[in-house]
């Protein structure tokens, strides 16, 4: 219990593996990462990032937490996109989140279970917003994962008017922020029509991304 020996014996299995395919592969890794996309979503375990995009280790740099929120004054966040963006010179920042989101639910139920409460205050901001909209969807289930598309939206926004986002493009850098869905129940990722590539794209992009989910 206190080794957790399956999960070496696991990790020892998959090294001989890749090293069997590719005997090289862990030498080129180690020398350096050069990912294209920055990755940003859930913490949710059933959503592995580089696995349902088919990535190996050291094509993806990853951002996850509970409702793969992006918020300004999270300096884990913000310093994960400033690295990502300016020392690894990623083209790509995806933020991904997934239909059945318990911090969706959550946060749309005002559930009370701790600490986390203060952190799902950010979805919760995304549920007020659009609670016109929402109240049009009967269904619960529904609801929930229209608000999960909804908030991929929002945080697709906050990441085009972080300061390392728009630094990038004041320079010239090639970035494109995506905004995805990734679907439980089928395996299937969902792209949510919001992707910008210039600051002055993101109001309008935003707009019709909104128009498309409602």
């Amino acid at each position: 219990m206190r080794v957790l020996k399956h999960l070496f014996e696991n990790n020892r299995a998959w090294a001989e593996n890749v090293r069997r395919t590719d005997p090289e592969f862990f030498q080129r890794l180690a020398r350096q990462q050069s990912p294209s996309y920055l990755w940003i979503g859930c913490s949710d375990s059933r959503v592995p990032a580089n696995q349902i995009v088919g990535l190996l280790p050291g094509e993806m740099f990853v951002h996850r937490n509970i409702a793969n929120v992006v918020e300004h004054t999270d300096l884990n966040c913000m310093s994960v996109m400033q690295f990502a963006i300016d020392v690894l010179k990623v083209r790509h920042v995806i933020v991904c989140g997934h239909y059945g989101c318990a911090g969706i639910r959550a946060a749309q139920r005002g559930d009370q279970l701790g600490l986390v409460d203060h952190w799902l205050r950010h979805v919760h901001s995304v549920c007020q917003k659009h609670a016109p909209q929402l109240a049009e969807v009967a269904d619960e289930a529904q609801r929930s994962d229209r608000l999960c598309e909804l908030n991929v939206i929002e945080q697709v926004a906050k990441v085009c008017h972080a300061t390392a986002t728009r630094d990038a493009w004041e320079r010239g850098q090639e970035l494109a922020v995506h905004g995805w869905i990734y679907g439980l129940q089928d395996g299937l990722l969902r792209d949510l029509n919001t992707t910008v590539t210039a600051f002055d794209e993101t109001h309008a992009a935003y707009h019709a991304a909104i128009s498309g989910v409602l």
